[in-house]
């Protein structure tokens, strides 16, 4: 548990494409092509789809690929394995329009300093910590007409994705949501609304949005949060075995932040290495030294040495605090990760904040009555089965022990039918393009 990577939380950070059954496959099918011509949408359908179970397969498997694929051949000889293995070789005919354009680059990803400072004013008066991200300046910014609020968004392939919730004045949040759709209209673009909460349902009903649930947001309460009582039992023994083994805690201000960012730097390519990755972004905080030093930073030292570091995000307006970049040295101690959290929940209560947002669950929390829509049927497939390629369970299970409140978190787009392509162009984004994807 100790391994567990914040920072694919992020639902797209892994694109699930392959981790769906081939009924799931042909179940969206069904129902995404009902506005299409049946041969065009047929072709369209096999070739993003089959292009993205390849791609991530490839991306997320390398040399196990083949091994894969072979062994569904052999001793997999059903319907299903004809399909999955079907749609693989579609795809190699069918998607190159889509995969041009996802790679064509889109307008500068870039806010003005005076569009940043001006965001960062509003940021300064409202509550949702997570809106920090901004501060990245890897996406542009569109203000409503009043200057009161805000939408980050960039483009991927033919989307324009709007992160989170617009911020600031909420009865200036209709008005910028269509003035955010046309403007992507104009652009040729499609309009997506990525993991945006509960209080935006709203404006998308009045913006003929549809809502697909992400999954589910972790907020620790740090009114109430306090390790005493038999249930925190198992808790206490981890974070006090950690220390008892030299394990320590100190949370950095901004100004010591400096001092020790060779350090963390190395810790951050000491994880990018273990993971085999390569820097995503949007969505995900990305090791930039001004960005890393602009606030407080969690650390975890082991014989005098950084193993474990978290910067921290916050709105001082409500008390709002989230974890954002977070990195550690692998195999370091089974305990290293529950005292890095369980501190940082500590120091920010001491400091008078009232919540802690640990990020998403991905996949958790949809219902999969009869009535359900589709995509929570399908999701709960990847959520149950896909744990070779994504630890959806063991996320989970690690946050929900510190007790959190469960927030939905929604991804809104418009027209019929499961959003492929708006998922497939959020994954790309999120990877940092097709070619970031491909390095990992």
């Amino acid at each position: 548990m100790a391994d567990i990577a914040h920072e694919t939380d992020d639902p797209l950070a892994l694109p699930a494409a392959p981790l769906l059954p081939a009924d799931a496959a042909l179940a969206l099918g069904r129902a995404g092509l009902a506005r299409l011509r049946p041969a065009r949408g047929t072709a369209l359908f096999m070739a993003i789809v089959g292009f993205t179970i390849l791609l991530s397969l490839y991306v997320f498997l390398e040399e196990q690929f083949l091994n894969i694929v072979w062994h569904v051949v052999l001793l997999d000889g059903t319907l299903q394995a004809s399909v999955v293995i079907g749609l693989l070789m579609t795809m190699a005919t069918l998607a190159t329009g889509r995969v041009m354009r996802a790679m064509r680059p889109g307008p500068p990803a870039t806010p003005s300093s005076e569009d940043l400072v001006e965001a960062l004013e509003i940021l300064s008066s409202q509550p949702n910590a997570s809106a920090g991200l901004v501060r990245l300046g890897d996406k542009q910014v569109l203000f409503s007409d009043c200057r009161k609020a805000f939408i980050m968004y960039a483009r991927s392939g033919r989307s324009w994705v709007a992160l989170f919730d617009p911020v600031g004045c909420r009865a200036a949040w209709p008005g910028l949501v269509l003035k955010f759709m046309n403007a992507a209209r104009k652009d040729g673009c499609r309009a997506v609304f990525y993991q945006v909460s509960p209080e935006f349902l709203p404006c998308s009903v009045e913006a003929r949005l549809k809502p697909y649930k992400l999954g589910e947001q972790a907020v620790v309460d740090l009114t109430t949060f306090d390790l005493k009582g038999g249930a925190w039992l198992k808790l206490r023994r981890s974070i006090n075995r950690a220390e008892r083994d030299g394990l320590a805690f100190s949370m950095l201000s901004a100004e010591q932040v400096p001092g020790v960012l060779d350090e963390l730097l190395t810790v951050s390519r000491t994880w990018l290495a273990a993971q085999n990755a390569a820097e995503k972004g949007f969505s995900l905080g990305t090791f930039q030294p001004g960005y890393v030093a602009a606030g407080p930073v969690a650390v975890i030292r082991f014989e005098g040495r950084i193993v474990a570091f978290a910067n921290i995000l916050s709105a001082s307006s409500e008390g709002d605090a989230f974890i954002d970049l977070m990195r550690h040295v692998p195999n370091v101690h089974r305990g290293m990760m529950d005292l890095l959290f369980v501190r940082i929940m500590e120091d920010m209560k001491a400091k008078g904040f009232r919540t802690l947002n640990l990020g998403m669950a991905p996949l958790a929390g949809l219902s999969t009555h009869r009535s359900a829509p589709l995509w929570n049927h399908v999701a709960q497939r990847v959520f149950r089965n896909g744990e070779r390629f994504y630890n959806f369970q063991g996320v989970l299970a690690f946050k929900s022990k510190f007790d959190p409140q469960w927030q939905p978190r929604y991804l809104a787009v418009s027209g019929r039918g499961v959003p492929v392509a708006s998922l497939f162009d959020v994954t790309v984004l999120i990877g940092g393009g097709l070619k970031g994807l491909l390095r990992k």
